[in-house]
């Protein structure tokens, strides 16, 4: 069975994510066997959506909602960046406001206490990761953005994932290869569901520099894989030239080609614009 990947053009509303939401059918099977619902969002900087740079609070407010319905224990998660304290950037991005009105918390995973060691198979380069526990036994959601990103290609889904490091200087991945260091925690740990923000997206060196992209598009997929390249193909990017994305698909994490993908809503053809990438 192909994977599927919603792809839907709209206007910034949460009706416009709703519909990529309902797209991919009941999201209950999702949220077996999970002590929480993670969303994990991207907080590289505290600049606001519109720069193209942060997860749109007004997706993260959609996907609360759809999983509010049916599951109790949701948690917005993120973990301090070299440049960026997560709980700065929470209040910054207008994430705070969404949390409250919600009635979720806000997890800056650098601050967990309780960690887990994990080995990890066939690595690139990491033969063990440290995670916070909570990660573990959660459904975990890849609320992403559509960028572009000089070292690594795009940062999308898989590449949202490096934020589950807990570790506050994360540049020192960057000497052991940022792409195969993606690979290697999306080994060990992949989002049961990646939702991909374009209403404004970037293009650029990224990932914070750059010129933003109003695309008014949003991607989403339970095969992180699958969603990384229809975003890549979104973007006028050959997938197959984004080593972590090629890499995980020789993995066997997930799907890569085009053709072996069922995407519904608005076709690429609609939306494709050619990205900047310097």
């Amino acid at each position: 069975m192909f994977p599927i990947v919603s792809l839907v053009k709209g206007e910034r509303t949460l009706e416009t994510v709703y519909k990529a939401l309902k797209l991919l059918g009941d999201l209950k099977h999702l949220t077996k066997n999970a002590e929480h619902v993670l969303i994990k969002v991207n907080f590289i900087s505290t600049k606001t959506y519109n720069t193209g740079v942060t997860t749109d609070p007004l997706v993260v407010e959609a996907i609360i909602r759809t999983f509010k319905e049916f599951f109790d224990e949701i948690y917005v998660i993120e973990s301090n960046a070299t440049m960026t304290n997560a709980d700065k950037a929470f209040k910054k991005t207008g994430m705070q406001q969404v949390c409250r009105r919600n009635n979720v918390r806000f997890i800056n995973l650098s601050k967990e206490k309780e960690k887990v060691k994990i080995r990890v198979p066939e690595p690139e380069v990491l033969k063990e990761i440290t995670i916070p526990k909570i990660v573990l036994n959660s459904a975990l959601i890849s609320a992403a953005k559509l960028k572009t990103h000089s070292e690594t290609g795009v940062t999308l889904g898989m590449k949202n994932m490096f934020g589950i490091l807990p570790e506050k200087w994360k540049f020192k991945y960057h000497f052991r290869g940022i792409s195969k260091v993606v690979v290697d925690i999306n080994s060990i740990i992949r989002p049961r569901l990646t939702v991909i923000d374009g209403f404004y997206a970037l293009e650029g060196p990224g990932p914070t520099s750059g010129s933003p992209v109003k695309m008014d598009v949003i991607i989403a997929g339970e095969d992180v894989v699958a969603t990384d390249a229809v975003a890549c193909h979104v973007m006028g990017i050959e997938p197959y030239e984004i080593y972590h994305i090629r890499r995980a698909y020789e993995k066997g994490f997930g799907e890569i080609r085009l053709n072996k993908i069922r995407i519904i809503g608005t076709k690429i053809e609609e939306v494709k614009r050619k990205f900047r990438r310097k």
